[in-house]
């Protein structure tokens, strides 16, 4: 199959299959409901208050739908063994890999710039005259990132999937690593280098701690990296 034909069956799959567009639309709305509802009861006059970051309050539920698609898109393939009827129709197991990584890392690109804009527009609007716009420091580059954030949050546990080759393993093993390791050991100089906390900087009006807005998600990326190289050698390796 070529390029293009495997790139169009994966995206059909995302399509076709419930669960993976409950999880990848599930970000969307616990994202931006979340955050508004919060926003909705801030109060916004305290001194170190930061009416961007606290438009993405909600991404802290959101990201675990983000995890959830990543995985699913991955590990179903690996229920019933089906993975070995792709394989069939794609021997090239490269090719077949990177195009998955690449349809689901592209949806949630998309779904994370949406989440991102409407969380901060959504949230301002509820801030009333605490609330700022697009124009402020820091809000469109918080918007953007959010996107990019969940992303690379989404591929990263495609690639763990792609080595465990099962949703629960997965889930358990990313899940925990992104949402509770920093509010365990708090805001310490290594937590600062944790998937969530690195990608999450670029967030905040002025990024807190020795990492920067786009530094911190590169960190991510270089975790999101290792994850799908550790993925690639799994998929090319191991039997199915």
């Amino acid at each position: 199959m070529s390029v293009k034909a495997v790139l169009h069956s994966e995206w059909m799959k995302i399509r076709t299959l419930r669960s993976l567009l409950i999880a990848l639309l599930g970000g969307l709305v616990a994202t931006t409901g979340i955050s508004a509802l919060v926003s909705a009861t801030e109060d916004g006059k305290q001194s170190d208050f930061d009416p961007v970051f606290s438009s993405f309050f909600g991404l802290a539920f959101g990201q675990i739908a983000a995890v959830s698609f990543g995985v699913l898109a991955v590990a179903n393939e690996y229920t019933g063994g089906g993975i070995r009827v792709w394989l069939a129709a794609v021997p090239r197991r490269g090719l077949y890999y990177g195009c998955k990584l690449t349809v689901v890392g592209l949806c949630a690109l998309a779904v994370g710039l949406v989440t991102g804009f409407a969380s901060l527009l959504v949230s301002q609007a509820l801030l009333g005259d605490e609330g700022v716009g697009l124009d402020a420091p820091g809000a469109l580059r918080a918007a953007v990132g959010c996107g990019i954030y969940l992303a690379l949050l989404t591929v990263l546990a495609s690639g763990v999937a792609a080595v465990l080759r099962s949703s629960v393993g997965s889930l358990a093993l990313v899940v925990p690593i992104v949402t509770f390791l920093s509010p365990v050991f708090g805001a310490t100089s290594a937590t600062r280098f944790l998937p969530d906390q690195a990608g999450q900087q670029v967030l905040h009006t002025a990024p807190e701690g020795p990492l920067g807005a786009w530094t911190g998600l590169g960190v991510l990326a270089l975790y999101t990296a290792a994850a799908v190289f550790c993925g690639r050698l799994a998929v090319e390796r191991r039997d199915t």
